[in-house]
């Protein structure tokens, strides 16, 4: 862009009184990330000192110092997100990825954010949760004009206090958040030791309507999403979560769909210290170990990782730990449909029973599905499959996990004598007797009057 049209498009967004200080250098550079692995924590460069954050199958965005400014460039743009192996998704994003990247800040940073949009339609920017000047707040039509495609826009503000924020657009905002458009702000306390914690994991709740066989989300769906999603990735597909025994864990997790998600860890009990309105005082805050994370809403849960092994972490709706399906499959529990089955066959020799016996059968099947689909149910762990999809991963506790190590330690080595076994001796004999005045029958437990050797 030319420096006209760089003064244009920065005198639309700010007013001319500040156009001067934006124009004096180039854009920064754009940083693009495809690949959905979780980056490791981004440590600052520069500026203020803080402990960074982990984005689950995510990064944080570089930015330059320029005159007391850290100044960032986002890029709306078409992107290809991977869901999980075997399924991509065509959808919108910010850098190369859906979410866009995590913008880390501290309390009192002057941020400059440069906007550029590759979309094919206008867009802008909010920044959800954040106190700023009104002109600053991206709401297109309301507070500054859309970005027309092709335009860049500048955003200026100083972080006047320190939590856990969103962006997302403020235009044509239905279609733009189901293709994806959304990221993760944080704003670090000033003094690095306020609420500090030895591991800080972020992610967006988000949801997607994609046929089974098809690349690209329905936009117009309001409630019959199909893929339900941490950092638009579906189990197996999400990282796990580490920590090592004894250590203080953040885990912030904003939500950008269309319903509520009842956030439930295994193996912990924690506390919300954060919203997106700001820290939970100590003496506001109770136990918990299901958080629900309302529509808009961002909630920081802490705790002590006191107990090693691998513990679920999931949203509790069951439907939630799913992937695509039909939602007009019959139920077929209980019916004995071999004999049909075995007709049908004789056409289509590839027909299956489908949850005659509930759906677990899926979990071990290699069914043949169509190209760019996910199983309902997926992923193995050390006894088998684990039959979730959706909103699940793991929480590795790990007395040897080094401070600072992201990496996987694999699964969870259990103390002989401390795992869940089979009963082998003789199963209790039962007898009928009536109810007290019914005359019904009723099952009781008697003890054996023989003994099984």
């Amino acid at each position: 862009m030319n420096r006209r049209g760089f003064l244009t498009a920065s005198a639309a967004a700010l007013g001319a009184g500040v156009v001067s200080r934006a124009s004096a250098a180039a854009l920064p550079e754009v940083v693009s990330v495809t690949d959905p692995a979780t980056r490791p924590p981004l440590s600052p460069p520069n500026g203020r000192p803080y402990r960074p954050v982990v984005t689950l199958n995510g990064w944080s965005l570089p930015w330059r110092m320029k005159n007391g400014w850290k100044e960032f460039h986002l890029v709306a743009e078409p992107v290809v997100r991977e869901l999980a192996p075997g399924m991509v998704a065509r959808l919108w994003g910010y850098n190369g990825s859906s979410p866009g990247p995590t913008i880390e800040c501290v309390e009192g940073d002057r941020v400059r954010i440069f906007v550029t949009n590759r979309l094919p339609e206008h867009t802008s920017i909010h920044w959800h949760g954040i106190l700023l000047p009104n002109g600053m707040d991206g709401v297109g039509g309301l507070n500054q004009p859309q970005i027309k495609p092709g335009k860049t826009f500048v955003y200026e503000f100083e972080m006047v206090k320190s939590g856990t924020f969103m962006y997302h657009p403020h235009a044509d905002e239905m279609v733009q958040m189901a293709m994806g458009m959304m990221g993760f702000l944080v704003v670090h306390p000033k003094d690095p030791d306020f609420m500090r914690v030895d591991r800080d994991y972020v992610f967006l709740l988000n949801a997607f309507d994609i046929e089974p066989g098809s690349y690209t989300p329905k936009v117009n769906t309001m409630l019959d999403f199909n893929l339900w999603c941490w950092n638009s990735r579906v189990f197996p597909g999400i990282q796990h979560l580490v920590a090592r025994t004894g250590e203080r864990v953040r885990i912030r997790a904003g939500n950008l769909t269309m319903t509520n998600h009842p956030l439930h860890v295994h193996g912990v009990e924690f506390e919300v210290t954060g919203t997106d309105g700001g820290w939970v005082p100590k003496s506001a805050r109770w136990p918990e170990v299901t958080v629900d994370v309302a529509v808009g809403q961002m909630r920081a849960i802490e705790f002590v990782a006191m107990r090693p092994g691998d513990w679920a972490f999931h949203c509790h709706k069951s439907h939630h730990t799913m992937n695509p399906m039909g939602h007009d499959v019959p139920t077929m529990i209980g019916v004995d449909h071999r004999g049909l089955v075995e007709t049908i066959q004789r056409v289509a020799p590839g027909y299956m029973v489908m949850g005659e016996r509930g759906m677990a059968d899926m979990g071990e099947m290699e069914m043949a599905l169509p190209e760019n689909t996910l199983p309902m149910m997926t992923g193995w762990g050390q006894y088998g499959p684990i039959e979730m999809g959706g909103m699940f991963t793991v929480l590795k506790v790990r007395d040897d996990q080094r401070p600072d190590d992201y990496s996987d330690p694999g699964w969870y080595r259990h103390p002989p004598g401390t795992v869940a076994y089979e009963w082998t001796g003789a199963p209790p004999e039962t007898e009928r007797r009536p109810e007290p005045g019914t005359g019904e029958p009723t099952l009781r437990a008697v003890k054996p009057t023989h003994h099984h050797h």
